[in-house]
């Protein structure tokens, strides 16, 4: 009985820190079912692909993946240079994530960047265990994700309007990540530089063959610049 309601104290802390990310995830995960379904995807890929994949925005790019032609080393590359962050993200919580158990398995693979930043800052009071909040806070969020790509999947296949130009949403989600990367700098150095070096590949590669090179050139710019961002974050703290 007291296990049970430890868990359930825990449940009641995490639920209002997710709650934002319950309004952005339905919707978002909506556009991406139907945007599979415009793709001609059945509501089963992306009810099975938000459950076992978990990936948000790498999750549209697999969409467009699935019908292109077969590179599996292209998917790869493009995946990791997709979701690089998380390499940093793991880090950073491999001390909070120590010790729970066979909790840390199911937190390892639902962190996403909100999880991420709820799990990192969230403060738990003396007698909450904070391995069972980090746990209700990933899996509502996961939850949140699952329920939205399932009633865009559902309801897509119901759909008679035109959803042409649909796959736009895409491409409108990273512009948003984008801007609310800018406004959350101090100054925008790793901005410009995604943002010059995609345009440079963009206007050499073309439209169909930029995103990689544009990667590439990203992640060496952004290594070859980190003595001067570091610099930067250090007069902003």
């Amino acid at each position: 009985m007291e296990k049970r309601n430890q868990v359930l104290r825990a449940f009641r802390t995490a639920f209002p820190f997710t709650i934002p990310i319950f309004a952005g995830f339905t919707f978002l995960g909506i556009a991406y079912g139907i945007y599979m379904n415009s793709l001609g995807f059945s509501a089963i890929y992306p009810i099975l692909m938000s459950l076992l994949i978990f990936a948000g925005s790498m999750e549209f790019v697999a969409a467009s993946l699935l019908i292109g032609a077969f590179n599996p080393f292209s998917a790869l590359f493009l995946t990791l240079m997709v979701n690089a962050r998380h390499l940093f993200y793991g880090i950073s919580m491999l001390d909070k994530y120590r010790g729970r158990g066979k909790k840390s398995n199911y937190l390892i693979f639902g962190m996403c960047d909100e999880s991420f930043a709820i799990n990192s800052s969230i403060k738990v009071p003396d007698d909450v265990d904070k391995g069972w909040v980090m746990f209700f806070v990933t899996l509502l969020n996961h939850c949140y994700w699952v329920l939205g790509a399932t009633i865009g999947g559902v309801f897509g296949s119901f759909v008679t309007f035109n959803t042409e130009g649909l796959e736009f949403v895409m491409t409108a989600l990273f512009v948003v990540i984008f801007i609310e990367q800018w406004m959350n700098e101090e100054k925008h150095l790793s901005s410009l530089i995604g943002l010059g070096a995609s345009i440079v590949c963009l206007l050499i590669f073309g439209g169909s063959n930029f995103i990689i090179p544009a990667m590439i050139a990203i992640l060496g710019l952004l290594t070859l610049s980190r003595k001067s961002l570091d610099e930067v974050e250090a007069k902003a703290a």
